[in-house]
C-alpha cells in the first residue's frame, strides 16, 4: 500500500500560484486561481506613472513522473533472483499449520478422594 501511494505522489502534477502585493505574499493557492489583491484594479493607473507594476503573480509548477519503468521477475541477474525466490519461500514458510497435537488423558477423569491424603499422613509443604 506504501509503494501503491509513493507511485501516486510521485506521477502527480500540480501548480502552486503566489500573488505578492510589492513585496508582501498576500495569497497562496495549489489547485485554484489566487485572490487578487484591491491595487490590482488600480494597478493600470499605476504603470502609468511609474511604468512598473505593483503587483505579481509567481507560478511554480511541480512536474511528476511521467513515464514508469515496468521490469519483470526475468529481468534480474540469477543471484537477485534467487534472493527473492528465497526469502519468499521463507517468509510463507512461517504460516506453516502446526500437526495437530493428540493428547492421550484428554478423556480420563481422575478418581474421587474420600479422604485427603496430605492431612492423613500430615505431609505439607513448607
Amino acid at each position: 500500500m506504501l509503494l501503491a501511494l509513493l507511485v501516486l505522489f510521485s506521477t502527480v502534477s500540480f501548480t502552486i500560484e503566489k500573488h505578492f502585493c510589492g513585496d508582501v505574499l498576500v495569497d497562496i493557492s495549489i489547485f485554484t486561481e489566487v485572490d487578487k489583491c484591491a491595487m490590482e484594479t488600480y494597478e493600470i493607473a499605476l504603470e502609468k506613472i511609474t511604468k512598473k507594476p505593483c503587483c505579481k503573480d509567481v507560478i511554480d509548477v511541480i512536474e511528476g513522473q511521467s513515464e514508469l519503468k515496468f521490469s519483470s521477475f526475468e529481468d534480474l541477474d540469477f543471484e537477485k533472483q534467487q534472493i527473492i525466490a528465497s526469502y519468499t519461500y521463507a517468509y510463507f514458510s512461517l504460516f506453516e499449520e502446526l500437526p495437530k497435537l493428540t493428547i492421550p488423558h484428554k478423556d480420563y477423569s481422575p478418581p474421587n478422594l474420600v479422604v485427603d491424603i496430605q492431612v492423613l499422613d500430615q505431609v505439607f509443604i513448607i
